[in-house]
């Protein structure tokens, strides 16, 4: 019986391992230690939600796709130094996400380019020397952008017009009720 449960384990197990990496489970209820450390990735694999501890030191990854790793609830344990990490706008992902997963595992992962971010750790950037990508929005924000500055432009031109219509009106209607008393000017001078 021993034999067939470690059988059917070692299936489970591998069809959830990326082939990429070796996986390990932790015990029946544990989950599983995937490693994928020293393979040469150059992107992480899609990985078994039950992974508990994930090592992904010494590859070639240089950048993480936002999302990559939320699927991860219930991992503990996390190391990704020893990556030529591109520490620019699209590393904030891995950042953020190494804030709440583990604060250890930031603090070891350094960055390799642009220049003159090289060799500094990750935690210690700022959003300024991340730098801005250039397209941060997806087209259809930047369409409801441009959609919306045309809106609050033709407001703002709407109001102006209004203001000076407002105005004109007002020394109109002045002059409308000065013009009688100037025409019967002549009738109080008499009285």
């Amino acid at each position: 019986v021993e034999l067939c449960v470690s059988l059917v384990l070692a299936m489970a197990l591998s069809e959830a391992c990326p082939p990429t990496c070796t996986c390990k489970s932790l015990g029946n209820t544990k989950g599983l230690r995937v490693d994928c450390s020293s393979r040469g990735l150059r992107e992480v694999p899609a990985l078994p939600i039950d992974t508990k501890r994930l090592y992904l030191q010494n590859n070639s990854l240089t950048t993480l796709p936002p999302g990559a790793l939320d699927s991860l609830s219930s991992l503990e344990e996390v190391k990704m130094f020893d990556n030529p990490w591109n520490c620019d706008c699209h590393i904030l992902y891995l950042k953020l996400w190494l804030e709440d997963i583990s604060a250890s595992s930031l603090a070891n992962v350094k960055c390799a380019s642009p220049a003159p971010m090289r060799m500094k750790p990750l935690v210690q950037l700022t959003g300024n020397e991340l730098g801005v990508c250039k397209r941060l929005l997806p087209i259809k924000c930047l369409e409801f952008f441009w959609r919306d500055l045309v809106l609050i432009a033709g407001a703002i031109i709407t109001l102006m017009l209004v203001a000076w219509a407002l105005k004109f009106s007002k020394k109109l209607v002045c002059q409308i009720k000065l013009s009688p008393y100037n025409s019967r000017g002549y009738l109080l001078r008499r009285h």
